[in-house]
């Protein structure tokens, strides 16, 4: 009788509200809406051709198959289109990171001639969509000589406006007194930059380079234009191409495509963290 006078008691204290049950079914809902299609590619990179392209539709298939994962590999050369893309994506991240955060701290920082001017056309490049100058970007690749390299790739986008605003508006945010202290005590500009401030900047620094890296990763116009051959071709494009010769064939397409996607889902899944801690030191005050 004790017992269930305490879980009577333990009831009423903690009563399970209709409007909390609502909210779970609601986020549940929008849960499986956006997975939905993330379900449907995985599930359907392992059906039949006749199951895939079936109506009505079907999410689930009587038989399975590894046939399109084989034919992927056997067609393309994925291998090469990994690679290309790991250090496209890879070496656009690490340059990409430093050079922001260098950048970013002189805007937020120091003190120079032209500072507001500079800080100004580096948000007026955030407005210009690829589109406007990828032709021009294309002469000029062209015409270094850097056509279908990886240098051709990845010093473009060395630097992005993006970057660097996300890091100026992070280094704004800290304490004069660290670098004060710093600075009091003989260290160069470079060095407070390198020792005490780029430590504190760490889960911005890596929120950063995972939006560079998913960005480059996913990049689909940008490679295809400044590479010809298929052994520089990056996954995007590579499966783009293999897209357009084998339309009819959508098994392989959704086999390369959850390849494609597999590293940077995983990546995620372990950055998260970062996302949050980068959040919760953007409030810090001086």
């Amino acid at each position: 009788m004790e017992y269930k006078l305490e879980a009577a008691k333990m009831t009423k204290k903690n009563p399970v509200s209709g409007k909390s049950i609502v909210r779970k079914i609601a986020l549940i809902l929008v849960l499986l809406l956006i997975a939905f299609p993330f379900i449907w590619l995985l599930i359907s990179s392992f059906k039949y051709e006749k199951d895939i392209i079936s109506y009505p539709p079907k999410i689930f298939a009587d038989k399975y198959t590894l046939e399109n994962y084989l034919k992927v590999w056997s067609t393309i050369p994925l291998l090469d289109y990994i690679k290309n893309t790991v250090i496209f994506a890879g070496g656009v991240m690490v340059t990409s990171v430093f050079f922001d955060s260098l950048a970013g701290y002189a805007l937020a920082r120091m003190d120079f001639k032209g500072k507001s001017g500079f800080f100004y056309f580096v948000l007026l490049t955030m407005m210009i969509p690829f589109q406007v100058f990828m032709i021009p970007l294309f002469i000029e690749i062209n015409l270094m000589g850097l056509l279908d390299t990886y240098p051709g790739l990845i010093i473009p986008r060395m630097t992005t406006g993006f970057g660097i605003f996300m890091m100026r508006s992070f280094f704004v945010t800290l304490p004069r007194d660290l670098e004060e202290a710093a600075r009091i005590d003989g260290l160069s500009e470079f060095k407070i930059f390198l020792k005490i401030i780029l430590p504190l900047s760490k889960p911005t620094m890596l929120s950063l380079a995972i939006f560079t890296l998913m960005n480059n990763w996913n990049d689909l116009l940008y490679p295809l234009i400044l590479t010809s051959s298929s052994k520089m071709r990056t996954l995007p494009a590579g499966l783009a191409l293999f897209t357009g010769q084998n339309i009819s064939f959508y098994g392989p397409v959704m086999a390369g495509t959850v390849i494609s996607m597999l590293p940077l889902l995983i990546i995620y899944m372990f950055a998260q963290k970062y996302f949050i801690q980068s959040t919760a030191m953007s409030g810090m005050k001086e």
